[in-house]
């Protein structure tokens, strides 16, 4: 595997699909539609990914908007057939194919039960377009490899633009608009550091705080499919509450801090590790004894995720080729994914 693999190509390409996302221009219309509703709070229907995207979703409108955000099983709907009552409520659905028959179910379910649906996809003309009543073209183009790297990343900056469309809160909104720049320097962030520590193959752990608790769970979802390496998610907080004693000698974590108040929370957290023998690499330079990895900082605690993965992307990939891992054909996986 000496060519560059579609994983990495398409890395690359993540500027590019954002700037595209952006100059559709669909979201600010969907969110006029929402502030008409005022609504109650949100609800989220996906799985995988999409569903790491809809945890970014529920920290930026809990923080922006004062609003509650939860996430639905989708099997409420496909399995059980359970009605809900979701008058006043927004429901966003996230799909990259928008075929997976639970998500499209569950988003059927939820405008039967009241609620405002908005849905998300890459695939226009899918079965999820035809169940929502707005829809937004995420614009990550053709994505072959089956890591989905383009399309996490627009589904989770529309999420993110449509919370700063609604609050109109202008820094945020500047920053989304600087995000293509800001993606292209991430991808070529320098993360060697950490590279032999996690290519180790074993178990590691992923933390993060508030809306980089969504990024860890996607970046541990990743060395799973991408590296075949046992990875998990934890809050900075939560990995206290037992996790924390299997952490041992040379025990491989990766801590991504953003810009904003918890930032000193998981700095502190990666020092304690250490301290415990642990090999922590952190993406803040607030740690006193955890390794610093490059920090590709965006000008907002909000915009800051995006490029914590984005350059883990990068990384990661490095990893799987080095370990001799095909990243674009992860085992027993498929680019679609369809349940009930």
């Amino acid at each position: 595997m000496t060519d560059k693999s579609l994983m990495r190509q398409e890395i690359e390409e993540i500027p590019e699909a954002v700037d595209r996302l952006l100059a559709a221009g669909r979201v600010p219309e969907v969110a006029r539609a929402i502030v008409a509703l005022d609504p109650r709070y949100f609800v989220t229907v996906a799985r995988g990914s999409s569903d790491h995207a809809c945890t970014f979703f529920k920290y930026a409108a809990e923080l922006m908007l004062g609003r509650v955000s939860a996430s639905v099983g989708p099997s409420v709907a496909s399995v059980y057939g359970a009605p809900l009552s979701l008058e006043g409520a927004v429901a966003l659905s996230i799909s990259q194919s928008g075929g997976s028959p639970d998500i499209v179910q569950m988003t059927q379910a939820a405008r039967a039960g009241g609620a405002l649906t908005v849905a998300f996809t890459n695939t226009s003309g899918s079965p999820m377009t035809e169940a929502a009543e707005q829809v937004v073209d995420i614009c990550a183009g053709p994505e072959r490899s089956v890591a989905a790297t383009k399309s996490f990343v627009t589904s989770a900056l529309a999420a993110l633009w449509l919370v700063a469309e609604v609050a109109q809160d202008a820094a945020l909104l500047a920053a989304i608009r600087a995000l293509p720049e800001a993606l292209a320097r991430a991808v070529q962030a320098d993360w060697s550091l950490a590279e032999r520590a996690m290519d180790e193959g074993g178990s590691l752990y992923v933390l993060g705080r508030g809306p980089g608790w969504a990024i860890a769970q996607e970046a541990a979802l990743k060395f799973k499919e991408c590296c075949q390496t046992h990875a998990e998610a934890y809050s900075s907080a939560e990995v206290l509450h037992g996790p924390v004693s299997i952490v041992g000698r040379g025990f491989p974590v990766l801590a991504l801090a953003c810009g904003d108040a918890a930032e000193g929370g998981v700095a502190q957290m990666a020092d304690r590790l250490v301290r415990q023998g642990a090999d922590v690499f952190a993406t803040t330079s607030k740690v006193q004894a955890a390794q610093v990895l490059e920090v590709p900082r965006t000008g907002h605690g909000l915009t800051d995720p995006l490029a914590l993965i984005v350059a883990f992307y990068a990384m990661a990939e490095r990893v799987a080729r080095a370990r001799g891992l095909n990243p674009d054909q992860p085992p027993h996986l498929q680019k679609a994914t369809e349940t009930l």
